[in-house]
């Protein structure tokens, strides 16, 4: 049965609620990780001296801090998250780079609280997908954008490209630990259709929409490493792991580490492909 889009805004404030201690320690893994699509997306915003930026599910705000150096010193960056927790770890790393043109707001991006045409630029890394009305997002996001300013965002490709998820999914649901997608839910790769995409921003009437694929890769100096941050960074992956006795936790680990070996080195190095969508539209 569908869950109710209530129940699931609920769900999901909840899981990045408690999430966001195990993210602030992988803070630099991510930050690495993701830095060639977060260039992309300060290129794409192409962000002034002056101007002031939104971010949206902005969870640590990396991507925000770094618009925030581009547009001071009389420009400022809106940080914004539906949880505190991670709006708070945010506030700490603003504070330890020493900004001082950084806001933060608690915000569901389905209903933003600001007025018409209030920013120059909106960013948006890995968000919209996890969106229950994504669409309604889209309204709101193209609402606060000023005439002729920019939208960069991105969202996860297929998940059969994306192997870092798909092999931990695989694994669950041959246990009977996890259920496939329910279709048209939100998630991780509920936006990785290329045209899909394209017409959610034309239908909120963004102009130039632009997308494209980024190849990114997930590295880790072992599989322990691989499997400690897999548990950290997916809820999904961590709830259903350990809530299994330890000799079923022993068996996923063993079975995910022979799925992961052809992408594993000789010397333990696991390197795997992560494929990104890129897009950019104009207001």
């Amino acid at each position: 049965m569908s869950v109710p889009p209530d129940e699931r805004r609920a769900r999901s404030l909840s899981n990045w609620e408690e999430a966001a201690g195990a993210w602030a320690r992988r803070y630099a893994e991510v930050r690495e990780f993701a830095a060639p699509l977060t260039h992309w997306m300060l290129d794409a915003i192409n962000p002034q001296p002056g101007e002031r930026v939104l971010e949206l599910a902005a969870g640590l705000g990396e991507t925000g801090m770094l618009a925030a150096e581009l547009v001071a010193p009389i420009g400022g960056v809106i940080i914004s998250d539906q949880a505190e927790a991670m709006l708070a770890g945010a506030r700490e790393r603003a504070s330890t780079l020493g900004l001082s043109n950084v806001e933060f707001r608690t915000l569901n991006a389905e209903w933003i609280d600001l007025p018409v045409a209030s920013v120059d630029a909106v960013l948006c890394r890995w968000g919209y997908m996890l969106m229950v009305d994504p669409h309604a997002a889209q309204l709101e996001t193209r609402r606060v954008l000023r005439p002729g300013s920019r939208l960069a965002l991105a969202v996860w490709d297929r998940i059969e490209d994306n192997p870092w998820a798909a092999l931990p999914a695989a694994e669950l649901r041959e246990r009977g630990l996890a259920a496939p997608p329910e279709e048209g839910a939100p998630g991780p790769f509920a936006l990785s259709d290329r045209e899909r995409l394209r017409e959610l921003l034309e239908s909120a009437g963004f102009l130039e929409v632009s997308v494209e694929p980024l190849e990114l890769a997930r590295r880790h100096a072992t599989f322990d490493e691989f499997w400690e941050i897999t548990l950290d960074l997916s809820r999904v992956f961590h709830d259903a792991v350990l809530s299994r006795a330890q000799d079923e936790v022993d068996a996923i680990r063993s079975a995910l580490a022979v799925r992961l070996a052809p992408f594993t080195a000789r010397d333990g190095r696991i390197e795997l492909p992560a494929a990104t969508l890129a897009a950019s539209a104009s207001a």
